[in-house]
């Protein structure tokens, strides 16, 4: 079974940055679907960005385009999430998600319905003066 690990997060001033990283133990990332998701205190789980097993045309929520950067480097097995120009809305815990699907154009940021079989534990973003 696919097995993520998050790490990266922490407590930054804003306009800092971070980069989050979510690395796959066991099996290749290669094959799958990746997203990065974030839950804030009291909030429902937002999709933030993901990417396809093609890599090509990352998905990004409005409210991250622009400070936020996905990529994955299948060697290492790991899919990073370069935040830049942080904010205090962007605080959250903050979640890696995979899927594996035949289409290898295919990924998407939508939180709800359950489109991906993997999650891992996530690691906290605060953004503070």
């Amino acid at each position: 079974q696919l097995q993520l690990v998050e790490s990266g997060g922490g407590t930054v001033q804003p306009g800092g940055s971070l980069r989050l990283s979510c690395a796959a133990s066991k099996f290749t990332l290669e094959e799958y679907a990746i997203g990065w998701f974030r839950q804030a205190p009291g909030k429902e789980r937002e999709g933030v960005s993901c990417m396809s097993t093609s890599g090509r045309n990352p998905k990004y929520v409005d409210s991250v385009k622009g400070r936020f950067t996905i990529s994955r480097d299948n060697a290492k097995k790991t899919v990073y999430l370069q935040m830049s120009s942080l904010e205090p809305e962007d605080t959250a815990v903050y979640y890696c998600a995979a899927v594996w699907r035949a289409d290898p154009h295919w990924c998407t940021v939508e939180a709800a319905n359950g489109w991906y079989s993997y999650w891992g534990q996530g690691t906290q973003v605060t953004v503070s003066l």
